[in-house]
């Protein structure tokens, strides 16, 4: 990857958990009854048969990581656990009875925040209440993020007998420099600990998460995390982009000058360096930031072309209904998306009068969607193609034109009706999806809302 391809390509764009993407929802044209007709449309189409996911968001950490980009609550209080969870099983209650039967889980994702922040006990109690609920699907899968310095093997042990059997630990960089600046002191020993106290207790899939372009930090970083992760072997391995974006995050990402953070040319080698350094170790490439063993679900979900990406990230499977619990948790129907209040105090006021508490959303329209689809295809398989009538849309052509000059670059192959992304094009992958989002290109931001796309 040439200086000049990360000069010219290294602009704000979206990741593409979502399209269309939050900023560019149409609240205006949503509505609490529009989302719960879009939800039921797709919930009696898709329960019987391949059921529904379920993310559930868990927002209390007892301190800032200031790398850190999502919807949390800083607190040493943990008084605050039992009333959030009773909160959580009202919501779901409130979902099964809009519903009129309960969910079939095929995958439940706890994220957060600390998910590991709640005392094992507390977790058994919101499982528990859970699974009185719901209906675990055949072959369902349950994950959940661990924070390696205070997940127990208790906390592990209370997950895998509600059948967890995958666990991401936050590891990022194991350089001191590196780990003061971000205010997450991750000592080595803590994620030797919980990597091997999980195998033992049968979990399948371990995943670690690491991050380039951190404030002080330097290839030689790089190199230095990778070859610990690679000795320790998860099953899958998260190598992601910080994404400095404090004007959205308020002071928590303000432990550092902007002058720390290393240049994009210094964040594309580490990326390079990395991504070599991981393929070296037998690892396979997943769509974007990702990589896993082969002998990992989500390889042979790439292989089977069954991969999908959501608000949770890379999956195994696609479902058609996604629900999310929890403060700022985002739900998906398919035809349309609704994410719930913020703030732990307004989400639960919601919740307690018995109202779904959703606060924003968008309804997607046809060209929404076979936009959607062009970007999850790009995102997943790295390719996407029109010669289904179904698949065409009428920005298509001014699509095409913006694509030209990655074609000369050789980051894509254009064919009569298809788009490959080439090797070398990997890194640009949300360059190329870019190009697809009719709605990114007809409403260009006046600010910066995006993080860099390297």
């Amino acid at each position: 990857m040439c200086n000049t391809l990360v000069d010219k390509y290294n602009v704000a764009g979206p990741r593409y958990t979502s399209y269309p993407t939050v900023p560019y929802w149409d609240n205006a044209g949503f509505s609490l009854k529009a989302w719960k007709e879009t939800l039921k449309k797709s919930f009696i189409a898709s329960n019987s048969t391949e059921g529904i996911s379920l993310y559930i968001h868990l927002p209390f950490c007892e301190s800032l990581c200031t790398f850190c980009g999502c919807h949390k609550r800083i607190t040493k209080n943990h008084s605050v656990e039992i009333p959030y969870l009773k909160t959580l099983l009202r919501e779901l209650e409130l979902y099964v009875e809009l519903l009129g039967e309960k969910p079939r889980i095929k995958e439940l994702h706890i994220g957060g925040g600390t998910p590991t922040f709640y005392s094992p006990e507390n977790l058994q109690m919101l499982l528990e209440g859970l699974f009185r609920r719901t209906v675990k699907a055949p072959n369902a899968e349950f994950s959940f993020e661990g924070h390696p310095n205070n997940t127990t093997k208790s906390h592990l042990k209370t997950l895998a007998s509600f059948g967890f059997k995958r666990v991401s630990y936050g590891v990022q960089d194991y350089n001191e420099t590196v780990q003061k600046a971000i205010n997450r002191i991750q000592p080595l020993d803590n994620v030797i600990r919980v990597t091997n106290e999980a195998r033992e207790l049968g979990y399948d899939s371990v995943g670690h998460d690491i991050i380039f372009g951190l404030p002080f930090q330097k290839k030689e970083h790089i190199i230095k995390t990778i070859e610990v992760t690679t000795q320790l072997r998860p099953d899958r391995i998260a190598f992601y982009s910080y994404a400095h974006v404090p004007w959205m995050k308020g002071n928590g990402q303000r432990g550092f000058k902007d002058a720390d953070l290393p240049t994009a040319e210094e964040k594309k080698e580490q990326y390079e360096l990395g991504r070599e350094l991981l393929l070296k170790a037998g690892y396979i490439e997943i769509g974007m930031d990702h990589f896993a063993l082969p002998t990992d679900s989500l390889s042979k979900a790439l292989e089977n072309k069954t991969i999908h990406r959501n608000f949770m990230g890379y999956t195994n499977s696609k479902t058609q209904v996604m629900i999310g619990l929890g403060a700022s948790a985002i739900s998906d129907s398919w035809f349309s998306f609704a994410q719930n209040e913020k703030g732990v105090e307004a989400y639960q006021d919601l919740v307690h009068r018995g109202i779904i508490p959703v606060f924003r959303g968008h309804i997607l329209s046809e060209e929404d969607l076979i936009v959607r689809k062009h970007i999850l295809n790009i995102m997943c398989n790295l390719e996407t193609s029109w010669n289904e009538e179904a698949m065409y849309f009428d920005a298509l052509p001014s699509t095409l034109s913006k694509l030209a000059e990655m074609q000369q670059d050789k980051l894509i192959e254009i064919r009569k009706d298809s788009l490959i992304v080439t090797e070398k094009g990997r890194p640009f992958v949300r360059n190329i999806c870019m190009a697809f989002d009719v709605l990114l290109q007809r409403n260009k931001p006046d600010t910066q809302v995006f993080s860099m796309t390297i």
